[in-house]
């Protein structure tokens, strides 16, 4: 019934556009708070971006510490993505792993965190986390459209005290569009290849005190992938978001409260079931006819109440929020036979792994009992809601300058599981249910979480020199609750201090220095044994930074020291986990590096500039103690281990070339060697396997019809010489990177 509404109301907002008047504005003038210094921003609607964002936009140099990056809607515009993982390549210090070729579930790390499913950043939505469940499990099966999004903020170091729970790493903040001040709007319209079609649309106002906005966005492929029966392999995605504020100013202070609501939904024939090795190098873009019933469906709703109050010396930015997310996720899960899918992919010449194999790829029709494969429901609910307060002022005390932060929310959290499982059999290449009875009961359970967090932080002006000293508090109560026995139930409570501290020296108003230091921390879930520790570590940060207007670069060297390493175990990282979502320490870890970023503007002729972007990072990680663990990605650890999934070198050069009436952008993106598996052991599968280096070229033109108001016509080619790599054998074998895809599209502002 969802689904039906807000397709209609998207199809409505599309044929629409006499909404608007004849009034011409850019998209992103549309949005202009995102390119507007905070020292002239005097509009209310600005000054409530102003609060929702971590680091915003400075034409100057930027004082704050720790490091950052902006990428406003100009940026985002330039090539057109719809995946985060593409977005990110032009952010230092971000480690991805790719598992299937559109950003459906991101799995993104900072400074070598564990990737997986997004797990250890803080991540957000206009400032407020947005992950299902973020203390009970963090894990992002939900991951919002970035197509809608009008800027990505990522934030690493100490600042991340002020986001937590999840401190080591730092945090990604998705800004969505504000309320214009004007009427404006904008669509954009586009198809490609492996059946793409993108529908995306968005108009808002303000009437005297009174402002709008409603935005929607339909996206929808076929997917390149061609499973063994002919069936599909595309997704269809859906979001719509309403924003209506009031201003309720006064003489001397401004005050508005705003109402946000959103609403999204997927359907994507997705699957964890890879590839063997020597299926991968005959077609990567295979499916096994094994996967053909997996289906990932869900809908996530969201409400958020925000009220601004500000004066010349202080401002209280206070914010309700709940989101709801429901999904259902059908896929493979193995065979009736105790045997990992993992093993039979990875060794598919071994023991019965050839019979088990012919029936995966429906050659063979399921004959034995164990050759019977159990398909599985992991149904899930999540709930979030609380209430945040930030307060804000700037005051001088003892002859200095002060800004302060302070900041106080209330959040609870859940997880409640359903998972059952079906037993189907082989027959002609089609799956078919082995009986009529109903799905067997496998995981039932609820994960609960009530945190009480603060956070404050003082920034000093001495001169030229900015020291900001922070502390963040986390009171955590949790509870975990087996719905099919009462008497499996756990309840525990933990707090705990984070400090961090940054310096920054500004050595003219185009150069300065920066430092910081911050305790980094992830708590376990709920269900975990107080004998699994929280993952804690102590994060270094040294490095520059340098803005001349056309020259603009940070240096960063990162030293994270982990006195403990945590991961969980769960069906997207193996299938040989032996109870999903347990945790695992691995104790000492050290993750260290450099980031590098330089962008400068050469001015060709009068009417053409170039850009050109460089952004380079280096990571190395090693495991300082011995252990055996039966957690899949690590195995016999040796000290000198690295830690899985992190690229030693990356590379990412962005050639642009613009003028008045048309632009173009040429990426191109290196990504080198990952280890797949730490260390080694006769159980531990994918032993010294790396992925392979991988270079991928991106580029993207636009050209103006007449004399722009007409709107633009843009081309993209993602992957111009179809290089497809093994990108991971996660969760269950080889998984390859994006081919080559084509889009046109069209965006008219108005």
């Amino acid at each position: 019934m969802k689904r039906t509404l807000i397709s209609s109301l998207v199809a409505a907002l599309l044929i629409s556009p006499a909404l608007a008047d004849d009034k011409k504005a850019s998209t992103i003038a549309a949005n202009k708070s995102s390119e507007v210094s905070t020292n002239t921003k005097s509009n209310i609607n600005d000054k409530l971006l102003e609060r929702i964002q971590i680091i915003g936009h400075s034409d100057g140099l930027r004082t704050i510490g720790g490091s950052a990056t902006f990428l406003d809607e100009s940026e985002l515009d330039k090539l057109d993505y719809d995946d985060i993982n593409r977005i990110l390549a032009s952010v230092p210090g971000v480690n991805i792993r790719q598992e299937d070729g559109y950003g459906l579930r991101p799995n993104i790390g900072f400074r070598g965190a564990t990737p997986e499913r997004s797990k250890k950043i803080a991540l957000m939505e206009d400032g407020i986390l947005i992950a299902p469940a973020p203390y009970s499990a963090a894990a992002a099966y939900y991951f919002p459209l970035v197509s809608r999004m009008s800027g990505i903020e990522v934030f690493k170091g100490p600042a991340s005290i002020k986001y937590g729970p999840n401190t080591v790493a730092g945090a990604l903040n998705m800004i969505t569009r504000s309320v214009p001040n004007e009427s404006a709007g904008a669509v954009d319209f586009a198809a490609g290849s492996e059946g793409y079609n993108k529908y995306h649309v968005h108009y808002g106002n303000t009437l005297d005190k009174f402002g709008f906005l409603i935005e929607a966005v339909k996206l929808d492929a076929d997917g390149f992938k061609e499973l063994d029966n002919g069936g599909k392999t595309g997704f269809d995605k859906n979001s719509l978001m309403v924003k209506l504020n009031y201003n309720l100013s006064g003489k001397g202070f401004d005050q508005l409260i705003e109402l946000k609501l959103g609403y999204d939904d997927e359907v994507s024939n997705e699957s964890y079931l890879g590839l063997t090795d020597g299926d991968f190098a005959e077609n990567p873009n295979r499916r096994y006819s094994a996967s053909q019933l997996d289906l990932m469906d869900w809908q996530h709703s969201n409400t958020m109440l925000t009220h601004l109050f500000e004066t010349a010396n202080y401002s209280v930015t206070t914010r309700l929020y709940r989101n709801d997310f429901k999904r259902s996720w059908n896929k493979l899960n193995g065979f009736k036979h105790d045997i990992a899918l993992e093993d039979i992919i990875a060794k598919p010449f071994e023991a019965l792994n050839p019979v088990f194999m012919e029936v995966i790829t429906g050659q063979r029709d399921s004959e034995q009992d164990y050759e019977t494969l159990v398909l599985g429901d992991n149904a899930r609910e999540y709930f979030s809601h609380g209430l945040q307060s930030d307060f804000n002022a700037n005051v001088d005390f003892l002859g200095l300058s002060h800004k302060l932060e302070i900041g106080i929310r209330y959040h609870v959290d859940e997880i409640i599981r359903r998972h059952t499982i079906d037993y189907y059999n082989m027959t002609a290449g089609t799956l078919v249910k082995k009986d009529d009875k109903a799905p067997k009961n496998k995981t039932f359970n609820s994960e609960k979480t009530s945190a009480l967090s603060l956070y404050f932080q003082d920034s000093i002006s001495l001169g030229d020199l900015t020291l900001t000293a922070g502390l963040r508090g986390e009171m955590i109560e949790a509870r975990y609750q087996d719905t099919l026995n009462a008497d499996d139930w756990l309840e525990k409570n933990s707090r705990i201090w984070l400090p961090g501290f940054s310096a920054f020296y500004q050595v003219d108003e185009q150069l300065g220095f920066l430092f910081g230091i911050n305790k980094g921390y992830v708590p376990t879930s709920p269900r975990q044994d107080p004998i699994i520790k929280a993952e804690e570590s102590i994060n270094y940060e040294l490095g520059l930074r340098f803005n001349d207007t056309v020259t603009n670069g940070e240096l960063v060297a990162f030293f994270n020291d982990f006195s403990n390493l945590k991961e969980s175990c769960t069906f997207s990282a193996s299938s040989k986990c032996r109870v999903i979502d347990t945790e695992y320490n691995a104790g000492e870890v050290d993750i260290y590096g450099i980031e590098a970023n330089v962008r400068h503007t050469f001015k060709l002729t009068d009417n053409i500039d170039m850009p050109v972007s460089v952004v380079y990072t280096y990571s190395k990680s090693e495991f300082k103690e011995s252990f055996d663990s039966d957690f899949p990605l690590w195995g016999v650890i040796t000290p000198g281990d690295e830690v899985p999934y992190l690229a030693k070198n990356q590379l990412t050069v962005i050639l642009e070339l613009a003028s008045n009436a048309w632009r173009a952008s040429l990426l191109t993106k290196y990504i080198g060697a990952m280890k797949e598996t730490s260390g080694g052991g006769d159980s531990i599968n994918f032993v010294g396997v790396s992925t392979a280096p991988l270079t991928i070229v991106d580029f993207s033109t636009s050209v103006d019809l007449g004399d722009g108001d007409d709107g633009s016509i843009y081309i993209k080619v993602d992957n111009i010489f179809d290089k497809v790599e093994i990108v991971s054998h996660r969760p269950y074998g080889a998984r390859p990177s994006k081919p080559r895809t084509f889009v046109i599209g069209f965006k008219r502002a108005f």
